[in-house]
């Protein structure tokens, strides 16, 4: 089905998005199936698992619009909370004392389908999503999408500090930061390492359980693209109805 085909089916709230909108997010196998209210998308969901498959939240390949388009696969149930990768993010990004570090780790108890309850750990961190809320609602344009890496990153000498990037992110991956008096995430260690011609971030060169797959997504020959075009493999996002379209991807290994 082409994008005209596309454009002619029935969305609830579709009518009101402006066209040349509704247009880029089908050409990136999007519907909208929430409600658009103030420029803001409520649910987004791919094409085709609007057309009842099971193909998810991965791009099509030529979407990209960077040079390089990082990021990252957790393969969660390979994670034993051993807190190395939060340890690098620490000692690497200079994270100040009572901050963790610039991702977190989530525990919880869940009964698998056999019935056996077990200790789950999910990693979480900025998300470097396609189509940001912190960007898209930063009055000083301090925070935003590095054109060429796809990264979201700040500029420090631009944020006035007022918190509204961390009202919008679905993820809670933003803090203030008292010495900068500025907002800080994580930037996938765009500073501190990749312009160094380091390969990997921090937390995924320290973590000894290969939890964490860091690349570019365009690249056909990282593990990475791998990983996400595999047909066999099933990859989630965390809270896909915000349409934030993110950049971290989870798996079971």
């Amino acid at each position: 089905m082409n994008i005209e085909e596309l454009e002619k089916e029935k969305n609830e709230g579709i009518e009101t998005m402006p066209i040349e909108e509704r247009r880029n997010f089908l050409k990136m196998g999007l519907m909208v199936t929430g409600v658009f209210l103030g420029g803001t998308v409520l649910s987004l969901t791919s094409v085709d698992t609007a057309k009842g498959t099971s193909n998810a939240v991965v791009p099509p390949d030529g979407k990209y619009p960077y040079t390089k388009h990082y990021g990252m696969v957790m393969r969660q149930n390979n994670c034993i909370d051993c807190e190395k990768c939060m340890d690098a993010c620490r000692e690497t990004n200079h994270v100040p004392e009572g901050h963790g570090a610039w991702r977190t780790m989530i525990q919880e108890r869940i009964t698998t389908v056999e019935g056996v309850e077990k200790q789950e750990f999910r990693p979480i961190l900025c998300n470097h999503c396609n189509r940001p809320p912190c960007v898209r609602v930063c009055p000083t344009k301090a925070t935003v999408k590095d054109p060429e890496t796809g990264i979201v990153v700040m500029n420090y000498s631009k944020c006035i500090g007022c918190k509204t990037c961390m009202a919008a992110c679905p993820y809670n991956a933003r803090y203030f930061n008292h010495e900068k008096y500025a907002i800080d995430k994580c930037n996938f260690c765009l500073d501190t390492r990749l312009s160094k011609g380091e390969k990997e971030t921090a937390c995924a060169a320290a973590c000894p359980a290969d939890v964490r797959v860091f690349g570019d997504i365009k690249d056909k020959s990282t593990e990475i693209y791998q990983l996400l075009h595999e047909p066999d493999n099933k990859i989630w996002v965390l809270r896909p109805e915000c349409g934030a379209l993110p950049n971290v991807f989870y798996m079971n290994a």
